[in-house]
């Protein structure tokens, strides 16, 4: 088991001082060989751009650590028939592939395809009022009436979330529920009834956190950008001006994906985060499930969509670059070919290669290769 390849991508999570972004980077400077990171000496570490010197001693000193915990998980997982993703695999979802921060690895339990042709996240207050709970249903209610083909996500808190899982499982829609903590325990506990039924009923569970982590309060910003970058869409039903639900919304503005919200009276607590969304722009307004469908392209018959645009459809014009220039014919390209080719070292080149990766004009492949995407 210490030759599996799964336990230094796990590890490479576990490392201090690595966040999603440069363990990518780490993956990429690697030719994607995450064992590496696990034998190099710390001064080629911090020749790595955006590491230095303080994170690589970290990473040095933590290494040990990192692998009794992948090891470990890796025994947890495959004890449990829990899948493990990793962002090389072919199903990794290509949605979340697309989000600069998006994780090296996660956990996911359960029959969905996250790759779905429409996947929505629904998501709101903790503290949802009648008028919160019964919009999430109406909501719910009229997609599935739309489409049968739409998959609902959300975090499985109390509240809105909740609700949006439970009335997808009524109007037969599948879902999944992200969660703030390892696949080792359902919080909170009494929503346990409801996760079994998302996996009974093609749905899900997954997270980015490693078995034994609970739910501490900073692990569920890390769980809403999963929210939104696993999704075509965000819709915030209720929320105060302070919350999980708006931080949500502003990581799928980021992301450059379609948020939504309903609208509320204006002296209604748990309606001013979305009048304030409206309001700032940073959210459409929407009333319905037709309304949503219509200005997603949901509307149209299963089997007759339209064709999904390419991700670069409203890119800015491609930039010059040598390294693009390299690709005008199609090729796929190694890491160290291309090097070679442009006389770039590998360090200086990999950083270039991973923000033309991150712009949607370069796609990496297994072993160190990229291929054009434009």
């Amino acid at each position: 088991m210490a030759n599996d390849g799964r336990i230094y991508l796990i590890g490479l999570t576990q490392l201090k001082g690595i966040g999603s972004i440069l363990a990518r980077q780490l993956l990429i400077y690697f030719d994607g060989k995450a064992e590496k990171a696990f034998s190099e000496n710390r001064h080629t570490l911090e020749k790595i751009p955006g590491i230095g010197s303080l994170t690589a001693g970290a990473i040095v000193q933590s290494r040990t650590e990192a692998l009794r915990i992948a090891e470990k998980e890796l025994e947890f997982i495959e004890k449990n028939k829990i899948r493990l993703v990793a962002i090389g695999d072919s199903d990794y979802p290509y949605r979340l592939f697309e989000c600069q921060d998006a994780p090296l690895v996660f956990y996911a339990r359960g029959d969905a395809d996250l790759n779905a042709r429409r996947i929505l996240s629904i998501v709101g207050t903790r503290k949802a009022t009648d008028y919160g709970v019964k919009q999430t249903e109406r909501l719910v209610k009229g997609l599935s009436e739309i489409s049968r083909d739409i998959l609902v996500i959300s975090g499985l808190a109390y509240g809105i979330d909740i609700c949006a899982h439970r009335s997808a499982l009524k109007f037969g829609l599948p879902t999944v529920g992200v969660l703030a903590h390892g696949m080792d325990r359902i919080y909170p506990q009494v929503h346990r009834r409801t996760a079994i039924e998302m996996l009974e009923q093609s749905g899900g569970l997954l997270t980015d956190f490693v078995s034994g982590t609970s739910p501490e309060r900073e692990n569920f910003l890390q769980r809403n950008r999963l929210i939104a970058g696993l999704s075509d869409a965000t819709v915030v039903i209720e929320s105060a001006q302070r919350g999980g639900a708006l931080t949500t919304a502003d990581i799928a503005f980021s992301y450059g994906r379609s948020v939504y919200a309903f609208p509320g009276r204006v002296d209604d607590r748990y309606s001013e985060g979305c009048n304030l969304l409206i309001r700032t722009n940073k959210a459409e307004l929407i009333s319905s499930a037709q309304e949503l469908a219509a200005t997603l392209g949901w509307d149209v018959e299963d089997g007759k969509a339209q064709p999904k645009q390419s991700r670069l459809a409203f890119a800015k014009e491609r930039p010059e670059s040598p390294v693009l220039d390299a690709f005008a014919h199609g090729e796929q390209i190694q890491i160290d070919e291309l090097s070679l080719q442009l006389d770039i070292p590998v360090h200086k080149l990999a950083p270039e290669l991973l923000e033309l990766e991150m712009a949607g004009y370069l796609r990496a492949l297994p072993g160190g290769v990229y291929k054009a995407d434009f």
